[in-house]
């Protein structure tokens, strides 16, 4: 399936490598964000239960060769940072060579979500590392599952999923947020860059997962048409226009969503990694037949 130009994987193409903890809807591992580092495939990740079970329970960072099997590094429970769920999370070797993990925390008993951040020498000792509150949300918007690209001229992008506390039962809209940083922990919000789209399948929310390119700027995105759709968004393409940088406008060019065959249809969380030979391994979270989501990697040709 070619969406926009951007060749989506066949569903029966992937390979499991994080399988959902248990059976059933609720039942998650997901929301992972990929790195390449010195050639070694990172995979950063939450572990989710049904609400009734406890929800995102844990962040795990795990290592691979080959992008197909991992081995666990470390794990961070939402009781370090008294989270009552976790989302998605982001590793990433910094540039002075330490490492930093940021974690999507949500404030317990509320819908408020902020961002924080670990920061260590290696990832092994990440758990332990020196704690940052990098966007705290506010009364009205809560703020979760970071995308961050540290250019090459040093400016650290981020696009941020926010969502508006502003009215009772609707907080489950999202839209995407640009922001730059010098360091990746104190950051200047620059403004919306993509939002839903009335009568679309993105009616209800529009998240960036991935950016594909800085330049021209060409970035995975998750949608949904309705509150009912929450936890089980599907995947399209937007763009800015050539050489507007990255704190431009963002446009679907997307009309029908990428999305799994099974259950509730989740394909979402996207997180793409780019090879020495031009290819792309892509990992998401995917929905089963049982209605578990388990995280799934595609290799996509040059």
């Amino acid at each position: 399936m070619t969406v926009a130009g951007w060749p989506f994987p066949r569903l029966d193409d992937g390979r499991v490598v994080v399988p959902a903890p248990n059976a059933g809807p609720g039942n998650w591992s997901g929301a992972a964000s990929a790195a390449l580092v010195d050639g070694v495939h990172y995979l950063a990740y939450r572990v989710r239960q049904p609400l009734i079970e406890g929800r995102g329970v844990r962040t795990t960072l795990a290592r691979s060769a080959d992008g197909l099997v991992f081995e666990t590094i470390c794990e961070v429970s939402r009781d370090l940072v008294g989270a009552e769920s976790f989302e998605r999370p982001v590793a990433l070797r910094r540039p002075d060579g330490g490492w930093r993990l940021y974690l999507s925390c949500a404030t317990p008993a509320s819908k408020h979500w902020w961002i924080e951040a670990l920061d260590a020498d290696t990832p092994e000792s990440l758990p332990n590392g020196r704690r940052t509150v990098v966007l705290p949300g506010s009364d009205t918007v809560a703020v979760k599952d970071p995308v961050i690209v540290v250019g090459p001229e040093g400016t650290w992008h981020a696009w941020i999923c926010e969502h508006p506390l502003t009215e009772a039962g609707q907080e489950d809209r999202m839209s995407t947020a640009y922001y730059s940083s010098r360091d990746g922990l104190a950051w200047t919000r620059h403004g919306t860059v993509l939002t839903p789209r009335p009568g679309s399948w993105d009616a209800r929310g529009a998240r960036v997962t991935a950016v594909l390119s800085l330049e021209p700027l060409v970035v995975l995105y998750d949608g949904r048409p309705t509150a009912e759709d929450n936890w089980h968004e599907r995947c399209g393409v937007a763009v800015a226009e050539p050489g507007a940088g990255p704190a431009s406008a963002l446009t679907s060019v997307t009309d029908v969503p990428h999305h799994s065959s099974a259950s509730d249809g989740a394909w979402r969380y996207a997180s793409a990694v780019t090879l020495p030979d031009g290819s792309t391994r892509l990992f998401a979270e995917v929905a089963r037949p049982d209605g578990a989501h388990d995280t799934v990697t595609y290799l996509v040709p040059a």
